[in-house]
């Protein structure tokens, strides 16, 4: 029998992330072959009168093609999946791998490789810019092994986080996104962090449920050039399958100019030193989905801890534009909450989030326990009727 939280999820990432139209394309790409969700998604998107495509990927198979590839395999590969994405309207992409690390040991030249020519030309420049697109993952044994859960209660809290209610979510991030816009000036006080930059004239992003799944952030960008200081990133985040902890990255006239971490420090240079853009911020966000509040290594999840944020190297958003390009868009994140050693962030010289809660009046409506609340009373009516 299917899990009716699979179908609930399928409807959602259709109706709700997609808003899918009829005789709209949608390739669905899923990466593990996860099959459960694959199949409701591709009946949902039936059901909506639209067209499915599917490709499927594998982490252990890509690892192989990468190893021995050179720059004309990689140019063709992308300008074949280039022309395929510039067909579609959309675009599901379900992450279900069993090894987070398994492009670990890929030559640093091919992974560089595979970013600027593959990653970036299909997935930067048309996926992201010319598509809706609603990205997740789908609960297996490594995710649950990753998040410390076994496995049944990882699929509870996955379902949770993933099924949401972000239409009313949305509606208490608008003050935030409100109070960004009319922002100039942040300060981001925290231990091992003392960061300044402007964020005048970018504009904030609701994420609700319509990019990602799990979701729940708001972002904008800082102005390129702007940001002094350091940062350190208390939650541990894998890329191009190494694990780094602890990373600090020091800033002058917007560019890192020093990034250091507990281990893996050379490929951890090799990373900023992708392109020019990779050591610059392409978005500044809080985190606030209200049922994660732990790191699992899964930047997807993380990045939405309730109390975080995410200060991150390499490309901008289209919608929050500060002119950085890059193959890089790293979600690297600060959890400040009491039990991380807290955090302070001020607007314009105004407190606006200690220790992870919001403290002007407006704002409170996005602290977890109001956000818990709302969601449970609306899964409640929907209930009784």
């Amino acid at each position: 029998m299917q899990d009716p939280r699979i179908e609930k999820l399928a409807k959602q990432i259709v109706r709700y992330s997609l808003h899918l139209q009829p005789k709209e394309r949608v390739l669905i790409e899923t990466n593990g072959f996860e099959i459960p969700l694959t199949k409701a998604i591709i009946k949902e998107v039936y059901r909506a009168h639209a067209v499915p495509f599917l490709n499927i990927h594998n982490g252990e198979l890509l690892r192989e093609l990468l190893m021995e590839s050179d720059t004309q395999q990689i140019q063709a590969i992308a300008r074949y999946e280039a022309a395929r994405m510039k067909e579609m309207h959309a675009y599901v992409g379900i992450r279900a791998a069993a090894n987070a690390y398994e492009l670990s040991g890929v030559p640093a030249d091919k992974m560089q490789m595979y970013n600027q020519l593959w990653m970036e030309p299909v997935h930067h420049e048309i996926r992201v810019k010319r598509t809706k697109w609603v990205i997740l993952r789908y609960p297996n044994d490594q995710m649950a092994q990753m998040a410390k859960m076994p496995t049944e209660q990882f699929e509870d809290f996955y379902f949770a986080v993933c099924n949401l209610n972000y239409a009313k979510m949305s509606e208490a991030m608008i003050p935030l996104q409100q109070l960004i816009n009319r922002t100039d000036k942040v300060k981001i006080v925290a231990p091992g962090t003392d960061l300044s930059f402007s964020i005048k004239g970018i504009g904030g992003v609701l994420c609700d449920g319509q990019c990602n799944l799990p979701d729940g952030e708001v972002y904008t960008a800082p102005i390129k050039e702007s940001v002094e200081g350091y940062i350190t990133y208390n939650t541990p985040s894998s890329n191009q399958g190494y694990s780094f902890s602890n990373i600090r990255l020091s800033f002058q006239q917007g560019k890192i100019v020093a990034a250091i971490a507990d281990q893996h420090n050379e490929e951890l240079k090799q990373i900023f030193d992708t392109d020019p853009g990779a050591r610059y911020i392409g978005e500044f966000s809080f985190g606030l989905n209200p049922y994660i509040n732990q790191p699992m290594n899964d930047i997807l999840f993380d990045e939405k801890i309730a109390g975080s944020i995410h200060f991150t190297p390499g490309s901008c958003y289209q919608d929050a534009w500060n002119g950085n390009r890059s193959a890089i868009h790293w979600d690297l994140v600060a959890i400040h909450t009491p039990e991380y050693g807290g955090g302070e962030i001020y607007f314009d010289d105004v407190l606006i989030r200690k220790d992870g809660l919001f403290v002007l009046p407006e704002l409170e409506g996005l602290n977890p326990q109001n956000l818990m609340k709302n969601d449970q009373e609306t899964a409640e009516d929907a209930d009784s009727e």
